[in-house]
């Protein structure tokens, strides 16, 4: 069976949107993965398809009301009850290589793109939503959120990336960036190649590309620096000549 999302929107024709492409798209085409959007106006209860009202206790916009929500989201679980149910939103948890690796390693997953001023905290509750954000920042709605996701654990899934070690050193696998990477010309522009890389040495190779992991997370990226507990003493002392 595969990877199965279902999409909860009130802009349906937004997806499959970048997902249609590349390697996302390259698994939906082959069935690695599949996609339902379903549009929110659908499970309306009035003839204007209202989603949304006043928000209780007064303020500014609207709030997405929970009986529709609920709706929707029912009918979308029913096609996989055990798959979580998250609900894009900017006061979520931040969403990490870690969750996206469950994610992937899961059935797929049901996700609501929030609007407006967001949704209403009791349908939260008696759903079990779990708020995902993809950033410190705020988005005019859960679609492109809900696409991050989704992008980032489809490229997981068995055979879509091909390689089956092509992600075991990216950015985040083990808590560190991404090393340097260059291609040829060997030099270009005056700025060559370090030498290192066209050593034919490969341990010197991983070496020196393990010591750029941990330069790089040390000076981009120091709350995730500090946050880690290195399972090995650091290698940069070590590697610092094989540049």
């Amino acid at each position: 069976m595969s990877w199965h999302a279902s999409v909860l929107t009130i802009y349906p024709a937004m997806f499959p949107g970048p997902l249609g492409h590349a390697l996302a798209g390259r698994a939906l085409e082959r069935g690695d993965w599949r996609l339902d959007v379903s549009d929110i106006r659908s499970f309306a209860l009035d003839r204007h398809r209202s989603v949304d009202d006043t928000p209780a206790g007064g303020g500014p916009g609207m709030v997405m009301r929970p009986d529709v929500l609920a709706a929707a989201i029912d009918a979308a679980a029913a096609a996989g009850p055990d798959r979580p149910r998250l609900l894009m939103s900017p006061r979520g948890r931040p969403l990490t290589q870690e969750r996206v690796r469950e994610l992937a390693a899961g059935e797929g997953a049901v996700l609501l793109c929030g609007r407006f001023e967001g949704v209403d905290e009791r349908l939260i509750e008696a759903r079990g939503l779990e708020e995902v954000s993809i950033g410190d920042y705020v988005l005019s709605g859960g679609e492109i959120a809900a696409m991050t996701v989704l992008d980032a654990a489809v490229r997981l899934l068995p055979g879509v990336m091909g390689a089956a070690d092509s992600h075991v050193e990216e950015s985040f696998e083990d808590g560190l960036l991404e090393y340097p990477q260059y291609t040829r010309p060997q030099v270009w522009e005056g700025r060559e190649i370090p030498a290192v890389l066209v050593s034919g040495d490969h341990g010197r190779v991983a070496e020196w590309r393990r010591a750029e992991r941990e330069r790089a997370t040390r000076e981009r990226r120091p709350d995730l620096w500090a946050g880690r507990r290195l399972s090995s003493p650091s290698r940069l002392d070590k590697c610092d000549g094989l540049k």
